[in-house]
């Protein structure tokens, strides 16, 4: 019963081997679960963790976190659903993955060979919507979109000064592309432009990410409600296909519920 092309899609460039040690830390699981078959939700547990890093069930979080964070992840669930040219949603959990307290997960439908500027200013409104979506129930933010925010910016950078998507600055490649950094370069080494046109840039920046939050916050203030519900649900549910955050957007409410599985036991 397991579907493959799922687990293709969430695995990328994978190689044989990789793909091997996917499926022994499924079958780990799938014996520490005392079953007799690797099933899909062995498989896309251990996919997350090669992916996303292993769960941290252990970690202690206080009830008015745990809340923070599922309006922060019902936040950018419900924009990515929305924005049509975001990469699908596949699931969005509140269970701590890695360095993060939260996830949401989404799957490109193909290989990714080019991305289109109206995908990545979509993409930039879904990154910004957890924020949005946090200071919303306590009027007030938080730490918890450091990574979003350096996601966010490194995206508008790379779009004005090396993909020629502002028309501000135009197709122009700006700075050095040389990925290999190294100790001293970023003192040593003389821009390639002026400090008018590094004025420009982060503005041009800033515009970006700046019109991109404002979509998110339209979309979180039509959708208000099913923010509430979808932050419940994670608190009650803990983890949510895309297709629980499609029922609450169409009816309000889940209308197949999450079958919740017992966590295996800890590993000695």
């Amino acid at each position: 019963k397991v579907d493959l092309s799922i687990i293709a899609r969430g695995t990328p460039g994978y190689s044989g081997a990789e793909l091997a040690n996917l499926l022994n830390e499924a079958a780990l699981l799938a014996a520490r679960r005392n079953k007799k078959r690797i099933g899909m939700v062995e498989l896309e547990e251990s996919r997350d963790k090669v992916r996303w890093g292993r769960e941290r069930r252990s970690m202690a979080m206080t009830d008015e976190d745990k809340k923070i964070t599922a309006w922060h992840e019902a936040g950018h669930a419900l924009v990515n659903v929305l924005l049509k040219k975001c990469h699908p949603l596949h699931k969005v959990t509140i269970i701590p993955r890695g360095q993060a307290l939260g996830a949401t997960m989404s799957l490109p439908k193909d290989d990714v060979l080019n991305r289109q500027s109206k995908e990545m200013r979509e993409t930039i409104a879904m990154t910004m919507a957890g924020r949005i979506a946090e200071e919303i129930v306590t009027g007030d933010i938080s730490t918890g979109a450091s990574s979003d925010i350096k996601q966010a910016t490194g995206m508008a950078h790379a779009m004005v000064t090396q993909w020629g998507m502002s028309d501000e600055l135009g197709m122009v490649l700006y700075g050095d592309t040389d990925d290999y950094v190294f100790l001293g370069k970023e003192i040593s080494q003389n821009k390639t432009y002026s400090e008018q046109t590094a004025q420009q840039i982060d503005a041009e920046v800033k515009r970006i990410i700046d019109e991109a939050y404002a979509r998110a916050q339209r979309k979180l203030d039509e959708r208000r409600t099913a923010v509430e519900i979808l932050a419940k649900a994670l608190l009650e549910y803990e983890t949510l296909d895309a297709s629980h955050v499609k029922e609450i957007l169409e009816h309000g409410e889940i209308q197949n519920p999450p079958i919740v599985e017992a966590a295996p036991p800890p590993l000695p």
